[in-house]
Protein backbone atom coordinates (compact mmCIF):
# COMPACT_ATOMS: atom_id res chain seq x y z
CA UNK A 1 0.00 0.00 0.00
CA UNK A 2 2.84 2.34 0.86
CA UNK A 3 4.46 1.51 -2.47
CA UNK A 4 1.27 2.39 -4.40
CA UNK A 5 0.89 5.69 -2.50
CA UNK A 6 4.55 6.58 -3.14
CA UNK A 7 4.18 5.75 -6.83
CA UNK A 8 1.09 7.95 -7.20
CA UNK A 9 2.85 10.77 -5.37
CA UNK A 10 5.87 10.45 -7.67
CA UNK A 11 3.65 10.56 -10.78
CA UNK A 12 1.82 13.61 -9.43
CA UNK A 13 5.02 15.49 -8.60
CA UNK A 14 6.56 14.54 -11.94
CA UNK A 15 3.47 15.79 -13.79
CA UNK A 16 3.44 19.11 -11.96
CA UNK A 17 7.18 19.50 -12.46
CA UNK A 18 6.80 20.27 -16.15
CA UNK A 19 4.85 23.46 -15.40
CA UNK A 20 6.33 26.76 -14.30
CA UNK A 21 2.97 27.74 -12.78
CA UNK A 22 -0.56 26.33 -12.63
CA UNK A 23 -3.78 26.25 -10.61
CA UNK A 24 -5.74 23.32 -9.25
CA UNK A 25 -9.37 23.30 -10.39
CA UNK A 26 -12.41 22.26 -8.31
CA UNK A 27 -12.18 18.73 -9.74
CA UNK A 28 -8.47 18.41 -9.05
CA UNK A 29 -7.31 19.10 -12.61
CA UNK A 30 -4.49 21.51 -13.45
CA UNK A 31 -5.62 24.80 -14.99
CA UNK A 32 -3.91 27.96 -16.22
CA UNK A 33 -0.68 26.15 -16.96
CA UNK A 34 2.49 28.00 -17.85
CA UNK A 35 5.25 25.86 -19.33
CA UNK A 36 8.93 26.35 -18.52
CA UNK A 37 9.17 28.99 -21.27
CA UNK A 38 6.29 30.94 -19.76
CA UNK A 39 3.80 30.03 -22.52
CA UNK A 40 0.15 29.24 -21.80
CA UNK A 41 -0.73 25.60 -22.42
CA UNK A 42 -3.84 23.46 -22.00
CA UNK A 43 -7.13 24.36 -20.26
CA UNK A 44 -7.47 27.91 -18.98
CA UNK A 45 -10.03 29.99 -17.12
CA UNK A 46 -9.62 33.73 -17.74
CA UNK A 47 -11.34 36.06 -15.25
CA UNK A 48 -11.95 39.67 -16.37
CA UNK A 49 -13.12 41.85 -13.45
CA UNK A 50 -15.68 44.65 -13.68
CA UNK A 51 -14.14 47.88 -14.91
CA UNK A 52 -15.64 51.41 -15.18
CA UNK A 53 -19.19 50.14 -15.12
CA UNK A 54 -18.54 47.36 -17.64
CA UNK A 55 -19.66 43.98 -16.33
CA UNK A 56 -16.90 41.45 -15.80
CA UNK A 57 -16.92 37.95 -17.25
CA UNK A 58 -15.12 34.63 -17.29
CA UNK A 59 -13.81 32.69 -20.30
CA UNK A 60 -12.80 29.06 -20.53
CA UNK A 61 -10.97 27.26 -23.31
CA UNK A 62 -7.58 25.95 -24.41
CA UNK A 63 -4.22 27.51 -25.18
CA UNK A 64 -1.56 26.00 -27.38
CA UNK A 65 1.84 27.70 -27.27
CA UNK A 66 0.31 30.92 -25.91
CA UNK A 67 -2.43 31.02 -28.59
CA UNK A 68 -6.13 30.31 -28.23
CA UNK A 69 -7.32 27.21 -30.08
CA UNK A 70 -10.66 25.45 -30.42
CA UNK A 71 -13.87 26.52 -28.74
CA UNK A 72 -13.93 29.22 -26.05
CA UNK A 73 -17.01 30.00 -23.95
CA UNK A 74 -17.74 33.23 -22.11
CA UNK A 75 -19.96 33.54 -19.01
CA UNK A 76 -21.20 36.29 -16.75
CA UNK A 77 -20.07 36.16 -13.10
CA UNK A 78 -23.48 34.57 -12.41
CA UNK A 79 -22.74 31.73 -14.85
CA UNK A 80 -24.92 32.83 -17.80
CA UNK A 81 -23.41 31.92 -21.18
CA UNK A 82 -23.01 35.01 -23.37
CA UNK A 83 -20.62 33.89 -26.12
CA UNK A 84 -19.19 30.84 -27.89
CA UNK A 85 -16.14 31.61 -30.06
CA UNK A 86 -13.85 29.40 -32.12
CA UNK A 87 -10.14 30.06 -32.57
CA UNK A 88 -7.24 28.96 -34.74
CA UNK A 89 -3.67 30.27 -34.53
CA UNK A 90 -4.89 32.51 -31.71
CA UNK A 91 -7.46 34.23 -33.95
CA UNK A 92 -11.20 33.85 -34.46
CA UNK A 93 -12.03 31.15 -36.99
CA UNK A 94 -15.38 29.68 -38.00
CA UNK A 95 -18.76 30.47 -36.45
CA UNK A 96 -18.99 32.59 -33.29
CA UNK A 97 -22.27 33.08 -31.40
CA UNK A 98 -23.36 35.77 -28.95
CA UNK A 99 -26.30 35.63 -26.52
CA UNK A 100 -28.35 37.81 -24.19
CA UNK A 101 -28.33 37.25 -20.44
CA UNK A 102 -31.55 35.25 -20.83
CA UNK A 103 -30.03 32.96 -23.46
CA UNK A 104 -31.49 34.58 -26.60
CA UNK A 105 -29.25 34.39 -29.66
CA UNK A 106 -28.24 37.90 -30.77
CA UNK A 107 -25.73 37.32 -33.56
CA UNK A 108 -23.82 34.64 -35.49
CA UNK A 109 -20.53 35.67 -37.04
CA UNK A 110 -18.30 33.85 -39.53
CA UNK A 111 -14.54 34.39 -39.39
CA UNK A 112 -11.45 33.18 -41.22
CA UNK A 113 -8.18 33.06 -39.28
CA UNK A 114 -4.96 33.97 -41.07
CA UNK A 115 -1.94 31.72 -40.61
CA UNK A 116 0.85 34.12 -39.56
CA UNK A 117 3.45 31.80 -41.07
CA UNK A 118 1.70 31.70 -44.46
CA UNK A 119 -0.63 34.66 -45.07
CA UNK A 120 -1.54 33.48 -48.60
CA UNK A 121 -4.61 31.45 -49.45
CA UNK A 122 -6.30 30.05 -52.54
CA UNK A 123 -9.86 31.30 -52.91
CA UNK A 124 -12.53 30.70 -55.55
CA UNK A 125 -13.61 33.59 -57.79
CA UNK A 126 -17.29 33.13 -58.67
CA UNK A 127 -19.42 34.41 -61.52
CA UNK A 128 -21.25 37.60 -60.38
CA UNK A 129 -24.35 36.43 -62.24
CA UNK A 130 -24.15 32.89 -60.91
CA UNK A 131 -22.59 32.62 -57.43
CA UNK A 132 -22.60 28.81 -57.69
CA UNK A 133 -20.29 28.91 -60.73
CA UNK A 134 -16.55 29.15 -60.01
CA UNK A 135 -14.68 31.00 -62.77
CA UNK A 136 -11.16 30.40 -61.45
CA UNK A 137 -9.07 30.16 -58.31
CA UNK A 138 -6.90 33.07 -57.17
CA UNK A 139 -3.98 33.22 -54.76
CA UNK A 140 -4.45 36.18 -52.46
CA UNK A 141 -2.48 37.67 -49.60
CA UNK A 142 -4.68 37.98 -46.52
CA UNK A 143 -4.14 41.18 -44.56
CA UNK A 144 -4.87 41.07 -40.82
CA UNK A 145 -5.33 38.32 -38.28
CA UNK A 146 -9.02 37.37 -38.51
CA UNK A 147 -11.17 38.26 -41.50
CA UNK A 148 -14.94 38.45 -41.72
CA UNK A 149 -15.69 35.61 -44.11
CA UNK A 150 -19.05 34.02 -44.69
CA UNK A 151 -22.59 34.71 -43.51
CA UNK A 152 -23.32 36.99 -40.56
CA UNK A 153 -26.83 36.63 -39.13
CA UNK A 154 -28.52 39.04 -36.72
CA UNK A 155 -31.47 37.89 -34.61
CA UNK A 156 -34.29 39.43 -32.64
CA UNK A 157 -33.33 38.01 -29.22
CA UNK A 158 -36.90 38.21 -27.96
CA UNK A 159 -38.59 36.23 -30.73
CA UNK A 160 -35.58 34.39 -32.21
CA UNK A 161 -36.38 35.59 -35.71
CA UNK A 162 -33.73 36.75 -38.20
CA UNK A 163 -33.58 40.52 -38.49
CA UNK A 164 -30.69 40.92 -40.94
CA UNK A 165 -28.14 39.03 -43.05
CA UNK A 166 -24.69 40.15 -44.14
CA UNK A 167 -22.30 38.16 -46.32
CA UNK A 168 -18.57 38.81 -46.27
CA UNK A 169 -15.76 37.66 -48.52
CA UNK A 170 -12.29 38.09 -46.97
CA UNK A 171 -13.36 41.09 -44.87
CA UNK A 172 -15.28 42.76 -47.73
CA UNK A 173 -19.04 43.06 -47.49
CA UNK A 174 -20.65 41.41 -50.53
CA UNK A 175 -21.52 44.05 -53.12
CA UNK A 176 -19.06 46.62 -51.69
CA UNK A 177 -17.58 48.90 -54.33
CA UNK A 178 -14.46 51.04 -54.40
CA UNK A 179 -14.40 54.79 -55.08
CA UNK A 180 -14.45 54.09 -58.84
CA UNK A 181 -17.66 52.12 -58.65
CA UNK A 182 -15.88 48.82 -59.26
CA UNK A 183 -16.93 45.81 -57.21
CA UNK A 184 -14.15 44.60 -54.94
CA UNK A 185 -12.76 41.22 -55.94
CA UNK A 186 -9.63 39.33 -54.80
CA UNK A 187 -6.40 40.11 -56.63
CA UNK A 188 -5.10 37.15 -58.60
CA UNK A 189 -1.36 37.08 -57.97
CA UNK A 190 -0.89 33.62 -59.43
CA UNK A 191 -0.65 34.96 -63.00
CA UNK A 192 1.73 37.87 -62.57
CA UNK A 193 -0.79 40.53 -61.52
CA UNK A 194 0.13 43.99 -62.84
CA UNK A 195 -1.23 46.87 -60.72
CA UNK A 196 -2.80 49.89 -62.42
CA UNK A 197 -0.84 52.34 -60.25
CA UNK A 198 2.46 52.24 -58.38
CA UNK A 199 2.97 52.91 -54.66
CA UNK A 200 2.94 56.68 -55.31
CA UNK A 201 -0.33 56.56 -57.20
CA UNK A 202 1.25 57.08 -60.65
CA UNK A 203 -0.36 55.25 -63.55
CA UNK A 204 1.51 52.14 -64.62
CA UNK A 205 1.88 51.97 -68.40
CA UNK A 206 1.55 48.53 -69.95
CA UNK A 207 4.75 47.75 -71.84
CA UNK A 208 4.46 47.22 -75.57
CA UNK A 209 6.37 44.45 -77.45
CA UNK A 210 8.76 47.13 -78.79
CA UNK A 211 9.54 48.33 -75.27
CA UNK A 212 10.17 44.78 -74.08
CA UNK A 213 12.45 44.11 -77.09
CA UNK A 214 14.41 47.32 -76.39
CA UNK A 215 14.91 46.35 -72.74
CA UNK A 216 16.02 42.87 -73.79
CA UNK A 217 18.63 44.20 -76.24
CA UNK A 218 20.09 46.65 -73.73
CA UNK A 219 19.87 44.53 -70.59
CA UNK A 220 23.19 44.30 -68.77
CA UNK A 221 24.56 47.55 -70.18
CA UNK A 222 25.63 50.12 -67.63
CA UNK A 223 24.11 53.06 -69.45
CA UNK A 224 22.19 53.49 -72.66
CA UNK A 225 22.24 56.92 -74.26
CA UNK A 226 18.85 58.05 -75.42
CA UNK A 227 17.54 61.38 -76.65
CA UNK A 228 15.40 62.72 -73.84
CA UNK A 229 14.69 66.34 -74.95
CA UNK A 230 16.98 67.99 -72.42
CA UNK A 231 18.64 71.23 -73.61
CA UNK A 232 21.09 71.83 -70.77
CA UNK A 233 23.04 70.20 -68.00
Amino acid sequence: MRFVFALLLFISINGFGQWKDFKIGPRGDTLNRLDMQGKKQGPWVVVVPELRGEQGYEEEGYFENDKRVGTWRRYTPMGDKIAVENYRWGNKDGVCQYFTLTGGLVREESWKAVNPDNPYDTVPVTDPNNPDKILRYAIVKLEGFSLKHGLWTYYDPQFGTISKHEKYFLDKLEGTQNDKGEELVPIDVSKGFQPKTDSLGNKVVKKTPEMLEYEKKNSGKKKVKVRDGKTGY
